[in-house]
């Protein structure tokens, strides 16, 4: 029988679910309301693994709900509201790409969920952040031209980040000096502000980033080819940080 430290950490989780769902009914009415959603299940998303460890609750049922959670969540709802957003004037073509980012959301995860080994560096864009850069990005659709074009595109790129073997940092085994997290007290407060007001801009806020932690892996995957090219020696993906085992 669960004890109460067990299910507090999957009561996140469930949380977390309920906002991935609230987004996908908001997408076509309040497209800024759902984005922010999918921002706020980013945070259950990173509280209830911390709390379930900082508890000692880890679970196998905890690690499948949690999986379950983030298709809806970050997989699902981005699509439905890029879908709304602009994905509904391509035809066919949108709804290829509104179904191919949830799935390619669920192949990461079932890829991370296998993994052994140390985890100090992700695997893949992790689908936290593709579906973050995704909802947020849908607020650009009336700032870039064509919307219909670039946004696609970027979440094309970024379906594929998901399932590349990108290395990206995963900040939940780093440590945090005390200006990075001032800097983030800045940001935070900054958002509120922001969202006092409007949601959209905060949203649009929230975008920058993560498109910049997304551009991370972009930039170590270019930066291990040139160096393969130019220099004849191995790249970061054939020999990968000490201590990671991928």
């Amino acid at each position: 029988m669960p004890t109460p430290r067990m299910v507090i950490p999957s009561l996140l989780t469930t949380i977390n679910l309920l906002l991935g769902i609230l987004a996908i009914l908001w997408a076509a009415q309040k497209p800024a309301d759902a984005a922010l959603l999918v921002v706020a299940g980013m945070v259950l998303d990173g509280l209830d693994g911390r709390t379930a460890r900082f508890l000692h609750a880890e679970s196998e049922f905890g690690k499948e709900l949690d999986s379950l959670s983030d298709v809806v969540t970050f997989g699902v709802a981005p699509a439905v509201i890029m879908y709304h957003a602009v994905l509904n004037q391509l035809g066919w073509a949108g709804l290829v790409v509104a179904v191919l980012f949830p799935m390619c959301g669920a192949l990461r995860l079932a890829r991370y969920n296998v993994q052994r080994g140390a985890r100090d560096y992700f695997i893949g864009l992790p689908i936290t952040a593709a579906g973050g850069i995704t909802a947020t990005m849908a607020l650009y659709r009336n700032l870039v031209s064509p919307a219909e074009v670039l946004l696609p595109l970027a979440m094309v790129v970024l379906a594929l980040l998901m399932v590349s073997t990108a290395r990206y940092p995963n900040f939940k085994r780093m440590g945090w000096p005390k200006s990075v997290a001032l800097a983030i007290v800045l940001v935070v407060g900054l958002a509120f502000c922001v969202l006092r007001y409007e949601h959209a801009a905060a949203g649009r806020l929230i975008f920058i980033p993560l498109a910049l932690y997304a551009l991370v892996g972009v930039a170590r995957m270019v930066r291990g080819r040139h160096f393969v090219r130019y220099a004849g020696g191995p790249s970061d993906d054939e020999h990968p940080p000490a201590g990671f085992k991928p």
